[in-house]
């Protein structure tokens, strides 16, 4: 499917949507000021995706305007007014859902979501956790999908747990358990009429040989899905993840990808320390959110690691998935994009 065709999927499936909502304007009507739809008017007016009123971002550009502090709140409506991923709890995703689904319903937008609760997740490392065994994560990929709806969603579907395989990083013992998960939780998924799926599969500079991505990823349940997604939480440049996808896609029949430019402004850390991934220095927020991408075989350019919240304690930072001002300002303050 072109991007193009995914734009107006997403459009029809917001236009459904409301469609049976009692006392909704018309498709195209604007629905109150720009604020009340979940967006800023200015950076996103265009866009197809969610912004969320409410995230760390927005929190911390009001806590600076009532601090007199306006040059760092303007900075950071460069992160706040961008639709960023949401990534529901892993002990019960349904109220996380169901907040982000009421918010894009009533802006006419695409709530975009991470699934990422696979049990034995991340190795052991920062985001160590998941699901407490397969039967606890079928419960909670049913719960999150169910609280979805019709509503118009794309789902990330599990960073790292393919790829994860591919490096051997996952004990070999439970492949077949992730595999079958996957491949599960992509056809619960995909029961929900409006929602698109795409299966993680790393990034260049991880997974060097795309070859070794394409048996795990049909494994997994690519065919059921609507392609992969790349680059999540890294900072490869956009156009060497556009190769190494266009590559993977040419083995795989085609099939579409996602690109994360949440961080990837000024590209990867140089040098290719065992952590350059981890909060790395010197980075900028990378192109805006959108499904105008302009290569036929990207479906969007999305913000799935949310920019400002730590990779882990290094560098200094606090644990993973904490919100982390000063280095969001940091991201900020560098983005070529404003």
């Amino acid at each position: 499917m072109s991007r193009r065709t995914l734009a107006a999927a997403l459009a029809l499936a917001c236009g459904l949507l409301l469609a049976g909502c009692g006392g909704q304007e018309p498709p195209g009507t604007p629905a109150g000021p720009p604020s009340a739809r979940g967006e800023s008017g200015g950076p996103t007016a265009g866009s197809p995706f969610w912004v969320d009123p409410d995230s760390d971002a927005a929190r911390q550009v009001r806590a600076y305007e009532e601090q007199g502090r306006a040059r760092e709140a303007e900075l950071l409506r460069r992160i706040a007014d961008r639709p960023v991923a949401e990534w529901p709890a892993g002990d019960d995703p349904v109220a996380d859902v169901t907040r982000a689904v009421r918010g894009a319903a009533a802006g006419r937008r695409t709530a975009v979501f991470v699934a990422y609760n696979i049990p034995h997740r991340d190795c052991g490392m920062y985001s160590a956790g998941g699901a407490r065994d397969g039967n606890a994560y079928r419960t909670w990929v049913d719960a999150f999908a169910s609280a979805l709806g019709d509503a118009s969603a794309v789902v990330v579907l599990e960073p790292d747990a393919v790829p994860h395989i591919v490096d051997g990083c996952t004990p070999g013992q439970y492949h077949d358990e992730r595999y079958r998960l996957l491949s599960e939780a992509v056809d619960r998924l995909k029961r929900q009429p409006n929602t698109r799926v795409y299966l993680d599969a790393g990034n260049p500079a991880w997974i060097h040989d795309p070859g070794k991505l394409v048996e795990p990823l049909r494994r997994a349940g690519l065919a059921k899905a609507d392609g992969f997604s790349l680059n999540v939480a890294n900072f490869q440049t956009t156009e060497a993840v556009k190769g190494f996808g266009a590559r993977l896609s040419g083995m795989l029949g085609g099939a579409h990808f996602t690109v994360d430019t949440s961080r990837n402004g000024d590209g990867p850390l140089p040098g290719d320390g065992e952590e350059a991934w981890c909060n790395p220095p010197g980075r900028a927020l990378g192109l805006p959110p959108t499904d105008e991408t302009g290569d036929d075989l990207v479906d969007a350019y999305l913000w799935i690691k949310r920019p400002g919240e730590s990779d882990g304690t290094c560098r200094g930072g606090p644990a993973a998935g904490v919100w982390w001002p000063e280095y969001a300002l940091g991201l900020a303050r560098r983005a070529k994009e404003a």
